[in-house]
């Protein structure tokens, strides 16, 4: 079914504002997925907060103009999905990735963060990068270190009087 120029319009709007907002984006041949695998995999980006869309290339490319995702231009060629991570930079290489495990017909050909393109052998790289919760807890972790082992340290002066009490109080008493 071929699209009116209104339509055409309306879906390059509508990658733009994503793409403009997004952290991340991977573009992915997926000729030769099922509707029925193809319904999953939008099943799982929704779940994980990534945009996916199955857009033409001559609109995808008008759509990136402009955004960090524009060095992707060279990269859509064939039947492509495009998957933008909204919240997290890494979610999109994630259900990809995941996806990809189980259902060989999906390639990733183009990945693409901060205004620079990867290869597919960076989706690896890009999907092992830690969530929001993930890096908060890191950070928090390592804030905390220095003062837990602060009190630890001080903990210890106490400590160690009472151990040399004890020792010579035990002396004394096998002296005596």
């Amino acid at each position: 079914m071929a699209l009116n120029l209104e339509q055409k319009k309306s879906i390059v709007a509508d990658v733009a504002e994503i793409a403009a907002q997004a952290h991340s984006a991977i573009g992915a041949e997926y000729n030769g997925l099922t509707s029925t695998q193809m319904t999953d995999l939008r099943a799982k980006a929704r779940d994980g907060g990534v945009y996916l869309r199955v857009v033409k290339n001559t609109l995808a490319r008008r759509a990136i103009e402009g955004t960090d995702f524009e060095c992707m231009q060279e990269g859509l060629v064939g039947p492509m999905l495009l998957a933008f991570s909204i919240e997290d930079p890494g979610a999109a290489a994630r259900v990809i990735k995941d996806f990809a495990k189980t259902n060989q017909a999906l390639q990733v050909k183009v990945v693409a963060m901060g205004g620079k393109m990867f290869g597919p052998e960076d989706l690896e790289r890009l999907a092992s990068m830690p969530t929001k919760e993930q890096a908060i807890s890191m950070l928090m972790a390592l804030m905390k270190a220095p003062v837990e082992k602060l009190a630890r340290t001080i903990n210890e002066v106490p400590g160690k009087l009472v151990r040399t009490v004890a020792a010579i109080r035990d002396q004394k008493q096998d002296a005596a």
